[in-house]
């Protein structure tokens, strides 16, 4: 018998077994009867216990499609998923593959980001949990982004399989065999500061040299113009305007940007350096960049050093180093008037999407956050007045 199951307007039917031509006029029939006593405006076809289906079985399909608008098909299996996709189904309707279901408990957190955390699962393997629990287009995006990074000459890790965690949500498995991030090298030793900030910057410096094709990927000056807006009621007027002056006189610039770029992102396989992470793949002037490198290793921690502990396994004098020891090989200098400057004008930037970003978390309701707030103002209102442009 058909198991089926109806509410909030939707009708999910359970498929079973083999439908072949001589089953499918039976369940078409069964179908029909189903719906006879529900008016589903959407009708969903669970297909995880599916094991084949002839053409007849696509015919029947089709008409329900054809009667049903929004009629979709989920857990579908590979080898099912594969027929559909031949004959073209999962461009004429919503087909959701079955996700084999793995779970992240004990294994060891080897990044994290503003969209999810990375986990070591086996010695091969690891896998990006989303936070986002419906992240299914996020993931696909991310795979987007990490295909023309790779098509484009940057080393990266490239995800092979989506996973349902046991816990909740999607994530995106890739394979790392051995691999070590750059912050377990600083932590245990293995690398020098030094040595980490010269290969970090190396990657950077790659990052950078790559022209990507417009709409791509993201333009980073939009998204901090989108910052600067948001604090107009959180800002003096003449501060405000300076600050969305200053922004929008940077020229658009096609160059790629990682906009994630700290120790956790980069991984170290085989001598190769491999970038992970790619959801956060953009393009701009690379000052947008610098601005989010400062807020990883200072900005974020500034108030509380506690934060870049718990997030890159270093303590505050080490990531602060860490920083200026990366804008010195990345500006190729040890000029301390150019080091400053530029690292002021990165400041511009890092404190404006910290303050907005701790606004919109709830932040002026805890003492904590509106501390972090003040801080972000006074800082702007310092550098703002005398800094008139964000280029160098």
């Amino acid at each position: 018998m058909l198991k089926t199951k109806f509410e909030n307007n939707t009708l999910t039917i359970f498929l079973e077994g083999k439908i072949d031509s001589t089953s499918a006029p039976a369940l078409e029939e069964e179908i029909n009867q189903v719906r006879q006593n529900c008016t589903a405006g959407t009708i969903i076809l669970d297909c995880d216990k599916l094991e084949y289906t002839t053409s007849a079985g696509l015919r029947v399909i089709l008409r329900l499609k054809q009667e049903v608008d929004d009629t979709r098909l989920i857990n579908v299996h590979t080898e099912i998923y594969d027929i559909f996709d031949m004959t073209g189904f999962t461009e004429m309707m919503t087909v959701e593959k079955a996700y084999r279901v793995i779970s992240v408990e004990g294994c060891e957190v080897i990044g994290q980001g503003a969209n999810g955390k990375i986990y070591r699962i086996d010695r091969d393997t690891i896998v990006k949990v989303f936070l986002n629990a419906d992240a299914l287009e996020e993931i696909h995006r991310q795979r987007e982004l990490a295909r023309t990074a790779f098509v484009l000459g940057v080393p990266t890790a490239i995800p092979f399989d989506v996973v349902r965690i046991e816990s909740g949500g999607l994530g995106s498995v890739y394979e790392l065999l051995n691999a070590t991030s750059y912050a377990k090298l600083l932590i245990k030793g293995e690398k020098s500061l030094d040595e980490v900030a010269e290969m970090s910057v190396k990657m950077l410096k790659l990052i950078h040299s790559k022209e990507v094709k417009p709409g791509s990927m993201p333009d980073m000056k939009a998204v901090a113009l989108d910052w600067a807006d948001f604090l107009k009621d959180y800002l003096s007027e003449d501060l405000y305007t300076k600050l969305h002056a200053l922004i929008d006189a940077i020229p658009t610039d096609m160059h790629m940007m990682h906009g994630d770029y700290h120790l956790k992102n980069v991984m170290l396989q085989n001598g190769e350096s491999l970038l992970i992470d790619m959801d956060t793949l953009c393009h701009g002037h690379p000052i947008f960049e610098l601005a989010s490198i400062y807020n990883a290793y200072e900005g974020y921690s500034v108030l509380n050093h506690a934060i870049v502990k718990d997030f890159l396994g270093i303590n505050f004098e080490t990531a602060s180093a860490f920083w200026r020891k990366s804008l010195e090989l990345y500006l190729e200098t040890d000029d301390e008037t150019i080091l400053n400057d530029v690292e002021n004008k990165a400041k511009i930037i890092g404190y404006t999407r910290i303050m907005r970003r701790t606004i919109r978390r709830n932040g002026l309701n805890t003492e904590e956050s509106r501390a972090l707030i003040d801080y972000c103002r006074s800082v702007l209102t310092d550098l703002l007045p005398k800094t008139d442009t964000l280029l160098f």
